[in-house]
């Protein structure tokens, strides 16, 4: 008999020794609902790692991963992993509607799921070949570990920003990716290309990427009259570009976190402002106009 060790018996009855009968399937989508819905609805879970079950792939990428791997045929993994989605997904939504001035409103941002419980389906039907355990197996989890370990490194760069927000979703996706790799991919250079290559795709990604994207027109908030022919200066041109859009309003595109002075010159007229453009808690990108 094979002498495992402590993780190895405990990914093989993680992902191949579960009973995911129908009824396990639907308990399944309601409890992670339930707890999903908790994560979104008391306010001491705003603003965390936790909160991001709610909004973000990387829980449910592992949820569908452990249904997959504990049937015994494709067909029967893209049903479960398709009627697991089908019930979690919209039942988040509806747990909501007493706890929100949206009411039933909330559905309007169940499209996107909508679209991924489709999906599912034939991503399950395909993934469910992971249990090979081969170089199969790591072609199919491919797009998986890009997604991991982008959500990882982009989550470790905004905590190193903002301490210690999302270390918690950083070190989650990491150890799905290092779970995974051991779980399904038995050589040390299947693990090694599953690890290293996505690695150095983000990387590459994270350098060549703007930091910010962020564009729009905004009011100036002494709301003057502009002129077809005004003109703006901006100090710091590294942190974004702004232009004249129309006669009360400017077009900004942000190209970095920081502040810089403007002046919009307009005849023999000149108005004086600081830009500032941050990352929130969230991670969102946000700017503010003041007058100088």
């Amino acid at each position: 008999m094979e002498n495992k060790n402590i993780l190895r018996r405990f990914t093989d009855k993680l992902f191949g020794g579960l009973n995911m009968s129908w009824p396990v399937v639907i308990i399944f989508a309601v409890a992670t609902a339930v707890v999903t819905a908790v994560f979104l609805i008391v306010p001491v879970f705003q603003n965390t790692s936790f909160m991001r079950m709610g909004e973000t792939m990387e829980a449910w990428v592992l949820f569908a991963i452990i249904i997959m791997s504990n049937c015994k045929k494709p067909l029967e993994s893209a049903l479960k992993t398709f009627v697991f989605f089908l019930i979690s997904q919209p039942l988040i939504y509806l747990l909501q509607v007493p706890f929100s001035e949206m009411g039933f409103g909330l559905f309007m941002y169940y499209k996107y799921w909508a679209i991924w419980t489709v999906l599912t389906f034939p991503m399950a039907f395909v993934g469910w070949f992971i249990t090979k355990r081969n170089w199969l197996s790591l072609l199919i989890l491919s797009p998986i570990l890009l997604l991991l370990m982008l959500t990882s490194v982009s989550s470790f760069m905004f905590t190193f920003r903002h301490f210690p927000h999302q270390l918690i979703t950083a070190l989650f996706c990491l150890a799905q990716i290092v779970l995974y790799l051991y779980a399904f991919t038995p050589k040390w250079l299947q693990r090694a290309i599953g690890f290293f290559v996505p690695l150095i795709a983000v990387i590459v990604y994270v350098i060549v990427t703007p930091k910010v994207s962020y564009s729009g027109n905004y009011f100036l908030p002494d709301e003057p009259v502009l002129s077809d022919q005004a003109v703006v200066t901006v100090e710091n041109p590294n942190i974004a570009e702004i232009r004249v859009y129309e006669k009360d309003q400017v077009y900004i595109n942000g190209k970095d976190y920081g502040t810089s002075d403007f002046t919009i010159t307009d005849g023999d007229k000149s108005y004086h402002y600081t830009i500032e453009i941050y990352e929130d808690d969230e991670g969102h990108s946000q700017l503010n106009i003041t007058k100088k």
